[in-house]
């Protein structure tokens, strides 16, 4: 009797410590909260427990149990969704190419889309069933960068194909990706692409190939409802797994986003949805502005690239000049966002594959400076896009019951120098340390502002991370050595990394934490992209290397 007592005692301990661990509050005090779906509130407390909202409001009362952090001077935001994203994907396979490679090149290409990869009837690239969520990596050292710009969500897809795999909604935190899902599958992802070396190989045999794919789907649909109904006397129909892959779509049951960027790729998407009666999306959108009446009338959302066209030639007096054609979209495309929201059309703001994440605020600032309201903008990058991509009962504003994805913001989170605290993702909190910064003119000293080698970190006043360090990529039971040499300017970060794989270019930038740069490594005949997250106490380095195969430590010495 007294060894059963004994047992319960102890599960009943277990329980209790288990639900206290799991059930963790914290509590953000005296901050503003821009709550989006409603008022802000100038001076308030939000409460978390287990993940989730808890509590917000001017007059919450702060549990017992809660960590609590001071917001004095601080604002909270639902946390940014970047609505369109390659975060946690693989890099995409190398497309062969240089002098004389032509027909190496063709036939390299052919051979992969060969290759017994998929039970499909359609090569790599025309083949709808393939799922964004079986290609996703896993690790939060990936996300650090997105985190730093107060990013918690985001839309993924693949990153090439005419048809780039069905996306999923996923939180940028987790140390599996099952836990990161928010919604999988989400939509079809389209792209007026061509595939290399095989067809289509043009963009008339694209839009050729997609519009008898969809007609092969409606048909194959049609036969298997009448063998379903009565299968005597009709022959069994063959399966085909990318024609019933687009069976969602066909029937509204799923979105189909359709990557579209100038006014002729918009109105061919909107045409092919119109034709195939699909709950269509247009991203990119940079010349969407140009046709909002057709795109209210058709109901179609837009979710707007924020890498906005800018010159990339040299400003030198003996450049080319630009086209007026080019000046002229180069002053329109901020405009589109204020052209969709006055017509009364759904839109989101995405990355479309910014450099760095601080351009997206910078761009969206962007907008407001051309007749986009500040608010509209935020709910652009919060709830505005929770709507399009169907999560907004979870996701996108701060409420009672929704997932606690917040950032909190120091400054005007459109400015270059806003800096974002600590975010929370899933409820997990990460924080940031802000750099010093000198009063503004100050002294200088060499080697840039702030007197910093190489330019400082952070602005003016920031740890240089600029050097050649003996590095150890810790690979088990193989640790790989390898040399790295890292430039600075300001917040921008590049260099090499050498070692018996070759040598890599590698481009990033600052954060609060330390420096994230990546680049692709060849090997086994393609590309693949690495990141490099790290940081530098003194003459040592220590990070991580996110790469497909997952993330590998690496530690080191600054060379003198």
């Amino acid at each position: 009797m007294r060894t059963k007592l004994i047992l319960v005692l102890c599960a009943v301990f277990c329980i209790a410590f288990s639900s206290s661990a799991y059930g963790q509050s914290y509590a953000i005090t005296n901050a503003r909260i821009v709550t989006v779906s409603g008022p802000a509130i100038e001076k308030g407390t939000i409460v978390v427990r287990e993940g989730l909202i808890f509590a917000v409001g001017a007059n919450v009362a702060v549990p017992a149990d809660a960590i609590v952090f001071d917001g004095t001077g601080m604002t909270v935001y639902p946390g940014f969704i970047d609505a369109v994203s390659n975060l946690g994907m693989p890099a995409a396979p190398q497309r062969p190419a240089g002098p004389g490679g032509g027909a190496a090149a063709a036939a390299a290409a052919a051979a992969a889309q060969q290759a017994p990869t998929s039970n499909s009837n359609y090569p790599a690239g025309l083949r709808p069933e393939d799922m964004a969520a079986d290609d996703l990596r896993a690790g939060d050292g990936q996300f650090e960068a997105a985190r730093a710009a107060g990013f918690t969500t985001a839309l993924v897809t693949g990153r090439s194909g005419i048809f780039n795999g069905q996306s999923a909604v996923i939180n940028l935190a987790g140390d599996n990706v099952s836990g990161m899902i928010v919604r999988s599958p989400l939509a079809h992802h389209i792209s007026f692409a061509t595939i290399p070396g095989g067809y289509p190989g043009s963009l008339m045999g694209t839009f050729s190939a997609l519009r008898q794919m969809f007609l092969d789907a409606q048909r194959q649909m049609e036969i298997e409802k009448l063998y379903e109904a009565n299968p005597a006397g009709i022959r069994r129909p063959a399966a085909d797994r990318s024609l019933s892959a687009l069976y969602p779509a066909l029937n509204r049951q799923m979105p189909v986003v359709f990557n579209a960027v100038t006014e002729r790729e918009i109105v061919r998407a909107l045409d092919f949805i119109r034709e195939f009666n699909l709950r269509g999306i247009i991203a990119g959108g940079h010349e969407a502005g140009s046709v909002v009446d057709r795109l209210k009338a058709q109901n179609v959302p837009v979710i707007f690239s924020l890498n906005l066209p800018r010159r990339t030639t040299s400003a030198a007096a003996d450049a080319d000049p630009e086209t007026l054609m080019t000046l002229r979209m180069r002053e329109a495309v901020p405009k589109a966002p204020a052209a969709l929201n006055n017509a009364g059309v759904k839109f989101a703001f995405q990355s479309g594959g910014l450099q760095s994440l601080t351009d997206f605020f910078a761009n969206a600032a962007k907008t407001t400076e051309n007749g986009l309201s500040k608010e509209a903008a935020i709910r652009a990058m919060t709830l505005g896009a929770a709507e399009i991509l169907g999560v907004d009962k979870q996701l996108g504003s701060i409420e009672v019951g929704k997932i606690a994805n917040l950032a909190v913001v120091k400054g005007d989170v459109f400015a270059r120098d806003r800096f974002v605290s600590r975010v929370m993702v899933d409820g997990k909190v990460f924080e940031f340390k802000e750099q010093p910064r000198p009063p503004q003119g100050g002294p200088r000293g060499p080697g840039g502002p702030g007197g910093n080698p190489g330019g400082g970190a952070g602005g003016p006043g920031g740890p240089s991370v600029a050097g050649t360090y003996n590095i150890t990529i810790n690979i088990p039971g193989q640790p790989l050595p390898a040399t790295l040499t890292i430039t600075q300017q300001g917040n921008t970060v590049s260099g090499t990394m050498t070692s018996q794989l070759g040598t890599t270019a590698m481009t990033g930038n600052m954060s609060a934490s330390g420096f994230s740069m990546s680049g692709g490594i060849e090997f086994g005949g393609s590309s693949i992209t690495i990141v490099m997250q790290g940081s530098v106490a003194g003459s040592q380095i220590s990070g991580n290397i996110d790469s497909p195969q997952g993330q590998i430590p690496f530690t080191g010495t600054r060379n003198p």
